[in-house]
Order: structure tokens, then C-alpha cells, then sequence
């Protein structure tokens, strides 16, 4: 495993109970969008790549033959592999792995699905390489996460923010970073679904046990973000925000 993967990983490691309750992560249109696809691959292989708590893998599990979670953090595997046993998942398996270095063969999946993820990816190139070597040709690709605005400002502001409330953050990308991106990886693009989700910041940085002093931090530069940034991000009076994703439908060319 490579250094920044380390680093993710021991950043999350006290908090996959956290990621596992979180209503963000375990609901959301994204996430019936992904079971609506998979409804034509009754018998794929599923990836969740970068799984977190697991919620791509349980909503999933009951549509296809099997699903491997994936992700650099042992303690969120070891959330999942208890999570999917108590739901009777038993075609869930975990393996430990970042995103950049897969231990799986060439087309060795039927489907990758990455859901707030890649944003944490050192190396998020390399990464949508692998996600395109392990996936087999004409087999589906589903990306998901935080999109930054095209707009220089607004993408600063953001990026701040993120790297504020969570060290391990990376970059969320633009929307024409990511089109240029899974081009250039190997994936011919099917379809781009953009929402808004809403955030209560109290939840926002409990979940990544946000330090006080950048709590505040935060807050300073949200309350002295210019009107245009206060708009775009629908910023209230207790901090809480909206921050736009994107869902990538695609197919490995």
C-alpha cells in the first residue's frame, strides 16, 4: 500500500462507525440511481471501490451475484464484513486495497462503482486507470462524488473548506476535469446526473471529528465569503450548506 493510502487510512480509521450511520451516505437519489442500473446485471461482479461504511455494497448485494468492498481502511472493512453479515449479505467479500494499486486481473469485474471516494485519492488518474484494467470491455462504470464548480472562486472556496474539515482530503473535481479524465482512463461516458446536497454542518464536521480550531476556521470564512459564494453554496446562518455531485454513468471502451 502506498504512503498517501496510508494516510487516508489511519485518518479514518476511528470513524467507519460514524460513515456507517451517517444518513448521507446510506441514502440519497445517487444511490437508487445505482440500483436502477444494476437491475440489467443480475449476475455481475460488482466493485465497490473506496467502500467507506459499505452503503454501495448492501443496496447492491440483493441485485447481483456478488460484490467485493474495497477499500485502504481496515476498520471500515471490518464495519462492512459485520454490517453485511447481520443483514444476511453473505455475497459480500472485503479486501483491503487503495484505489491506485488493485489486486484483482485484468477484467475481473462486471461493474466498478466508487461513491464519495475519489476525492481521496492521491493519485486519482492512476486510480480511474485501475478502475478501467480490473473492469471488463462494455462492462459499467458508476462515479460519484463532490464536483467543484467550474467557477475559479467558488472552486477555492470549496477546496478550502474540504481540506479544513478533513486533512485527507484531495480535490473534488470539475466537471470538465472529470469528462477529460475518464476519457483519457479508457471509459466512453454514458450519461452525467448533477444534484444538490444538502449538509447540516454540526453532522458535516462531527463525522470527521473536525479539529475546534478549524471548525472555526470554517465559520470565519464562511461568514466572510463573498455574496457570490454565500449564494452558490446556499451558506446559513449555523454554517449549514449545499455542495453540488455529480453521478458518472460509463462503459469501459
Amino acid at each position: 500500500m502506498s504512503q498517501p493510502a496510508d494516510f487516508a487510512a489511519a485518518h479514518y480509521a476511528p470513524r467507519a462507525q460514524d460513515y456507517l450511520a451517517s444518513e448521507v451516505h446510506r441514502s440519497g437519489a445517487d444511490l437508487e440511481q445505482i440500483a436502477e442500473a444494476l437491475r440489467e446485471h443480475a449476475g455481475a461482479r460488482v466493485l465497490d471501490l473506496g467502500c467507506g461504511g459499505g452503503h454501495v455494497a448492501y443496496r447492491a448485494a440483493p441485485l447481483v451475484r456478488e460484490v467485493v468492498a474495497c477499500d485502504p481502511t481496515a476498520s471500515m472493512l471490518e464495519t462492512v464484513r459485520a454490517a453485511a453479515a447481520e443483514r444476511g449479505l453473505h455475497n459480500i467479500e472485503v479486501r483491503q486495497a487503495a484505489a491506485e494499486q488493485l489486486p484483482f486481473a485484468d477484467g475481473d469485474f462486471d461493474v466498478v462503482l466508487s461513491r464519495f471516494s475519489t476525492h481521496h485519492w492521491r493519485r486519482r488518474n492512476a486510480g480511474l486507470r485501475e478502475a478501467r484494467r480490473v473492469l471488463k470491455r462494455e462492462g459499467l462504470a458508476i462515479f460519484i462524488d463532490v464536483a467543484a464548480p467550474e467557477d475559479a472562486l467558488l472552486d477555492t472556496h470549496l477546496q478550502t473548506v474540504e481540506l479544513l474539515r478533513d486533512v485527507s482530503h484531495v480535490r473534488n473535481y470539475r466537471p470538465s476535469e472529470w469528462v477529460a479524465a475518464l476519457a483519457a482512463a479508457g471509459f466512453a461516458l454514458d450519461g452525467v446526473t448533477a444534484r444538490r446536497l444538502p449538509l447540516r454542518f454540526d453532522d458535516w464536521v462531527a463525522r470527521t471529528r473536525t479539529d475546534p480550531t478549524h471548525v472555526a476556521a470554517i465559520r470565519s470564512l464562511q461568514q466572510g465569503a463573498p455574496a457570490e459564494v454565500r449564494e452558490h453554496f446556499a451558506i446559513a446562518e449555523d454554517g449549514s450548506f449545499s455542495l453540488d455531485t455529480l453521478t458518472l454513468v460509463a462503459h469501459a471502451v
